[in-house]
């Protein structure tokens, strides 16, 4: 893997993984078409990696705003407090049922196959992708229909609908293509959150996720280099650093786009968009991608 093709990764990466649109999908299809392989321990891990860089730029990016909203008070940061925890634990708890039920179907014959095996199959991510499309296509019609009727805009969060923003959450972890922020935002929206409060409240979840996620490939790789012998820690590491800092850059950029298109009512286009995507990755399976 070459300086330019991780750049290019991370480019990807962080332009993506703050829209809706799936990250995961969109890195996995410009590894299969450079000829890299998506389920191995290096580049998964420089995948989450590039999640680490575009976690940081979602912290520079909403840090005044979660003062604003979370820690304007101690009775409001013990509430959000408690709605993050119960979100992440329903988090847990799905995606654990959600892997469960993989290795009982898809990987039943398979004893020794991870969830990052998956990672590869475009005919999985296409159809998660069009899943993610329809959820957010749905929201973004229903946000619109409630501008044009003069409704009033859903509220703040509660802990009910946390909950099932983090259930969401859970059933997304698994499945690259089922865009996380695009299914969680239109869950949100679609149980009456506020737009911004399910946007702000979807990526302070994706904070707290992201350093667990990046430890379980750090052991994962560690794991995988003991088994083969090879060095592939070491060699890893450097160039998914680097790329942490390109997708860092990106990321920036696609929230200031995404806040821009959430307000304006476009929420819709990412949808048709995701669509048009799990029509391209179904086209790259049938190429022999």
């Amino acid at each position: 893997m070459s300086l330019v093709q991780v750049i290019i990764l991370a480019v990807v990466q962080g332009l993506a993984e703050l829209l809706p649109v799936s990250s995961s999908a969109h890195v996995i299809v410009a590894e299969k078409l450079m000829g890299l392989d998506p389920s191995s321990p290096p580049l998964t891990l420089l995948l989450v990696m590039l999640h680490t860089g575009t976690m940081f730029a979602v912290i520079v990016y909403f840090w005044r705003q979660w003062q604003s909203t979370y820690f304007r008070s101690s009775d409001v940061f013990r509430k959000f407090a408690g709605q993050v925890v119960l979100a992440t634990l329903l988090t847990g708890v799905v995606g654990e049922v959600c892997l469960k039920l993989i290795e009982k179907t898809i990987f039943r014959n398979l004893p020794h196959a991870q969830i990052e095996d998956l990672f590869g199959h475009l005919e999985i991510i296409a159809p998660a992708l069009a899943l993610a499309g329809v959820l957010i296509l749905i929201a973004g019609i229903f946000e619109r229909r409630s501008r044009a009727g003069n409704r009033a805009e859903g509220g703040e969060i509660n802990a009910a609908q946390a909950g099932l923003i983090g259930t969401v959450q859970g059933i997304c972890l698994p499945f690259r293509g089922f865009s996380r922020s695009g299914a969680t935002i239109s869950a949100g929206m679609l149980a009456g959150v506020a737009k911004s409060s399910a946007e702000t409240f979807s990526f302070a979840l994706a904070v707290v996720l992201t350093p667990a996620v990046v430890a379980r490939e750090v052991l994962r790789l560690v794991q995988a280099e003991r088994i083969s012998g090879t060095a592939q820690l070491a060699s890893a590491v450097l160039p998914s650093l680097i790329g942490a800092g390109f997708a860092f850059v990106a990321g920036l950029l696609a929230l200031r786009w995404l806040t821009k298109w959430l307000e304006g009512g476009r929420w819709y286009l990412f949808g048709i968009y995701c669509l048009v995507a799990a029509a391209i990755a179904a086209a790259l399976r049938r190429a022999g991608y």
